[in-house]
């Protein structure tokens, strides 16, 4: 890939930039990175008396005082082009000494290196033509994961899975434009100009692609920011006890008098790699109790904001008008599941038939529901490759600018408008495409042109 901007590129690559690329603390070893025209140069004055060969770990002395050891290091070089950022890249792992470390960043300011800015690492690389957006964005995912399940996903966009799907939608984008351009400006030689429902078919392959990435911001947005589940019901039947199961640990009070619970209490989980906010609310019931209809009050706040709810009853009890109204109520904010608690009881429950049965007490049904509730969660990841829908709310905005111009384009085909008026609306549907990855430039339509229609031959 070459650099997105040339010019910019170059500006940015005329200094040195060094920063600390782990974590400040007390530490085994910390690794000092340099990226910039001078990083060898910089290396070499702080660990003298080394050649150092690219992708190949040298041990030298960190030197203090122009000829004390300060520390034993090993410098790893990486020669650009073929680095992480493009430029040549030195890494310095010295041990993990707050001191050593705040010398050696010193020491390499004084020889010409400026701190890096957030991010500026990957932003070089971004520049010099290293990786795209969709990658450099995914990288942040990568750092930021809590679960495997996401730093899977990360590394799938890191390495360009959903960066090689919106290539592909483009080249179908530029493809159609490449064809109305030629027949508009070369129709000398004879191209013909594509019929409508040719036109039509082709705005209609792309608009579903389009419009499948834009829905896999649903799946993206849970395996990045994690899935939201309120766990609601009457008073004892055992939502605290559920709680504590998906927790597999003793977070809420569990207790046989009615309405122990009067708060919303929330704890994070991992349900094989998904992150999972689980929300235990105060028992669904009218009281006098002012304390405790604040608690209700709550719950139903918590049943607005979750992504899905699970609804409780027990079945050891016959339905009671409060479970049917939950239920219902569930029913109008999202697709709610129903579990039936106290399995290990006599069944006397009739009414809505539990999705789920389980009981707290005894572990019965816990890992069918974990397992539940995750295929909920990624109810729509079978239509889709891991890795290849977008996570961030830029990428989901700038999709659906695009889905916008190509249903512009459509109506304007169906209106039998000139090309040429048609182009502004591709033209329109391709700049968002471009801003999730990159940019697509008036060359990519010409050798789109020349290649396919053999201009000129």
């Amino acid at each position: 890939m070459p650099p997105i901007n040339p010019n910019l590129s170059a500006a940015i690559g005329d200094d040195t930039i060094v920063a600390l690329s782990t974590a400040r603390g007390r530490s085994a070893i910390g690794i000092i990175r340099l990226s910039g025209p001078q990083a060898v140069s910089i290396t070499n004055s702080l660990v003298p008396k080394q050649r150092f060969q690219p992708r190949t770990a040298i041990l030298g002395n960190l030197i203090h005082d122009q000829h004390e050891t300060l520390d034993q290091v090993l410098v790893t070089l990486f020669a650009g082009p073929a680095s992480y950022t493009g430029e040549d890249v030195v890494e310095i792992s010295c041990h993990g000494s707050l001191p050593v470390l705040h010398y050696t960043i010193e020491r390499a300011l004084e020889l010409g290196a400026r701190l890096a800015e957030p991010g500026e690492f990957t932003r070089r690389a971004y520049l010099n033509g290293r990786m795209d957006l969709v990658q450099a964005e995914a990288v942040k995912d990568l750092i930021d994961s809590t679960t495997l399940y996401q730093a899977h996903i990360a590394a799938r966009q890191t390495s360009g899975a959903l960066s090689a799907e919106l290539r592909h939608v483009k080249q179908k984008l530029v493809e159609l434009i490449s064809m109305l351009e030629a027949g508009i400006d070369f129709a000398e030689d004879d191209i013909a100009v594509a019929s409508g429902p040719e036109i039509l078919e082709k705005l209609e392959s792309v608009r579903e692609r389009v419009t499948r990435l834009a829905k896999g911001f649903e799946i993206g947005k849970i395996v990045r920011d994690g899935f939201k589940l309120a766990i609601l019901g009457r008073p004892n039947v055992g939502k605290s006890s559920l709680f504590n199961c998906l927790l597999e640990s003793n977070r809420a009070i569990v207790h046989e008098v009615a309405g122990t619970t009067r708060d919303v209490i929330s704890e994070s989980a991992s349900f094989e790699g998904i992150p999972v906010e689980l929300i235990d609310t105060a028992g669904i019931r009218t009281t006098p109790d002012s304390v405790e209809s604040e608690g209700v009050q709550r719950s139903w706040q918590s049943l607005a904001g979750a992504d899905c709810a699970l609804v409780v009853v027990d079945l050891s009890q016959q339905a009671t008008n409060e479970d049917h109204a939950l239920w219902e109520q569930a029913k109008k904010s999202s697709s709610p599941l129903l579990v039936g608690n106290k399995q290990d009881l006599d069944e006397s429950y009739q009414g809505n038939i539990p999705t789920i049965k389980v009981s707290a007490k005894t572990g019965f049904g816990i890992e069918n529901l974990r397992n539940k509730i995750r295929e909920y969660a990624l109810s729509g990841l079978d239509t889709m490759q891991e890795g290849s829908f977008v996570t961030n709310i830029r990428q989901e905005r700038l999709l659906r600018e695009s889905l916008l111009a190509l249903d512009k384009a459509t109506e304007a085909t169906n209106q039998q408008v000139p090309h040429e008026m048609l182009l502004l609306d591709l033209y329109e549907a391709l700049q968002p495409l471009d801003a999730i990855t990159g940019s697509t430039t008036m060359d990519d339509i010409l050798e789109q042109i020349f290649t396919t229609f053999c201009i000129g031959k």
